[in-house]
This record gives C-alpha cells, sequence and structure tokens, in this order.
C-alpha cells in the first residue's frame, strides 16, 4: 500500500471532486465505536446480561465470521424497541463525550489537509449510520455511507439492518450507488480485510498509516 503524501494534486477546474473515501473504526478512530456506544448508554448490570445472551452468537462467529450477524445480534439485544429520536439524541451526547477520546490525531491531520483540496470526503463504515452521523457532522464530511439500522412502523430499531453490512464489497457497491459506477477514487484510507475491496479501487491506497492516539 502507499505512503501517506503531502504532494496530492488539487483537481482542474472544472471537473467533479473526485473521492476521498475513509473507514471510520480503526482508522479514524483508536477502536470500534459502535462497541463503545453500545456499552457506555447501557447500565453495567444489562451490559453483563446483554453479553451473556451474547454468548450463542458469540461462538457461532468463531465459525462462520460474519461479523455481520454477530452486530445484528448485539444490536438486537442492546436496541430493540429504541425509539428513533432517542437514538438519535443518545448518538449526539455520544459523539460530544466521546470525540476527543476516539478520534486519532493524525487522522485528524490527514482529513483536515484534504479538506483544503477540491475532494470529496466520504465516510464509508460497517458501524450503524445513525451512530456515526454526529460524528460525520463534526468533521464536515461531505457524505456518510453505513449500516442503516431497521425500524419498524412506530419508528423502534427492530434490532435487524435495514441493507447489508457496510463492509468488504458492500463498501464498494454502496459507493457506486451513491456516486455512479464511473466514480474517481482519488484516495481511500483503511485498517482491516473489510477495507480491501475499498483500496483496491482507490488511486491511492492507504493501509494502516494512522497509529496515533488521543
Amino acid at each position: 500500500m502507499a505512503q501517506e503524501r503531502e504532494d496530492d494534486p488539487v483537481v482542474e477546474e472544472g471537473w467533479d471532486p473526485p473521492i476521498v473515501a475513509f473507514d471510520f473504526d480503526g482508522t479514524l478512530t483508536v477502536r470500534d465505536s459502535y462497541t463503545a456506544f453500545l456499552k457506555w448508554r447501557t447500565p453495567a448490570f444489562r451490559w453483563w446480561l446483554g453479553s451473556l445472551r451474547l454468548a450463542p452468537a458469540a461462538v457461532a462467529y468463531l465459525f462462520h465470521r460474519d461479523r455481520g450477524r454477530i452486530k445484528a445480534a448485539a444490536t438486537k439485544v442492546f436496541l430493540s424497541g429504541v425509539p428513533r429520536e432517542r437514538l438519535e439524541a443518545d448518538a449526539r451526547r455520544f459523539a460530544e463525550l466521546f470525540s476527543r477520546k476516539l478520534l486519532r490525531p493524525d487522522a485528524m491531520i490527514a482529513w483536515k489537509r484534504w479538506r483544503t483540496k477540491r475532494v470529496k470526503l466520504v465516510i464509508v463504515t460497517a458501524s450503524p449510520d445513525i451512530v456515526v452521523a454526529p460524528f460525520a457532522r463534526g468533521l464536515a464530511a461531505h457524505d456518510l455511507l453505513g449500516t442503516p439500522l431497521a425500524f419498524d412502523a412506530q419508528d423502534r430499531v427492530t434490532g435487524a439492518f435495514s441493507s447489508p453490512n457496510c463492509r468488504g464489497a458492500e463498501k464498494v457497491a454502496r459507493l457506486k450507488a451513491a456516486y455512479g459506477p464511473d466514480l474517481r477514487v482519488h484516495a481511500a484510507y483503511g485498517d482491516t480485510s473489510g477495507d480491501t475491496e475499498m483500496l483496491a479501487i482507490a488511486e491511492q491506497p492507504y493501509f494502516r498509516v494512522f497509529t496515533g492516539k488521543p
């Protein structure tokens, strides 16, 4: 993978801005934000009980290795029935409290540098978009592509997702759905195998280039 450079070109006048895509968890942040969010909003005793309920799903994960399935299981255990409005408020409060603790300082330097160029900054994450949205707004991201939660007729979390987990090939599919099959990804940043396909379509792929801690 490429090493990050300072001499990235500004797009010529008249061109549509190319995309610079950032994975969120582990790339912009030091750890998984969704797990941190669930633990933060769950009382300790309920977290312990919920973890026990998740044990079968955790054992099954050792065989199927489908992160989407275990994330959906955690969503069902900890968020089922939560109204959208309350979840959005909790996500805003979580971002207010934890942005400085979660965001990598060297990643923020790179993000701010890209903001000075004619590019479209897009966060592409497997985490639920409703949880990452306050961080994306705070960073002035141009777009956020995440895993959407499903809501029932009363606008409460069902415990499922309304589309495939935004990981691996799904990241590329989501980018193409948003920007067309001929999109130009000028640069992409990731830190796991779930970012491989997104990095593969980038002119400048950056893998695990951020190591800073708050």
